[in-house]
């Protein structure tokens, strides 16, 4: 499971030009799953994302947690996040698991995140074609890989 991470003043999921979601400050994450993954990856995930450090203290320093700052979150699923460049320049996704693998886990990571984070989790539509806007704040993007524990 790899998820992109922005800490965001505010993102929306628009789809057939309506608005599906929206939040204020706190997290947008890009969500991209594998056919291996599973509930471990899920609990692991979700419990690192809720506990980052990535939002400023009153130094300004990246000391607190969404928790900390009762953030919101987003959650967005994108299978491009498994995309292989290896070979040529169109890149392959057969590691980006199929809908009746990606959706139950899928939803699974947003519950978990909703339990982790005690609120409602915004959401994308899965498989839809969407589109996402967002004030990247900070700059701060983290990249994380269940199966690279960095």
């Amino acid at each position: 499971m790899r998820a992109l991470i922005q800490r965001v003043s505010e993102a929306s999921v628009t789809v057939d030009n309506k608005t599906k979601s929206a939040i204020g400050y706190g997290l947008l994450v890009f969500l991209g799953i594998e056919e291996q993954d599973n509930n471990e990856d899920i609990e692991w995930l979700s419990g690192k994302i809720s506990r980052l450090s990535i939002f400023p203290d009153d130094d300004q320093v990246m000391n607190r947690s969404i928790l900390d700052v009762d953030g919101e979150a987003l959650v967005v699923s994108q299978f491009t996040l498994h995309a292989s460049t290896r070979k040529g320049n169109r890149p392959s996704y057969i590691k980006a698991a199929k809908p009746d693998v990606s959706i139950p886990l899928y939803e699974s990571f947003v519950k978990q995140l909703e339990k982790d984070l005690g609120k409602t989790v915004e959401t994308g539509e899965f498989g839809a074609d969407m589109k996402v806007l967002l004030q990247n704040d900070g700059p701060v993007t983290i990249w994380i890989d269940t199966k690279n524990k960095e």
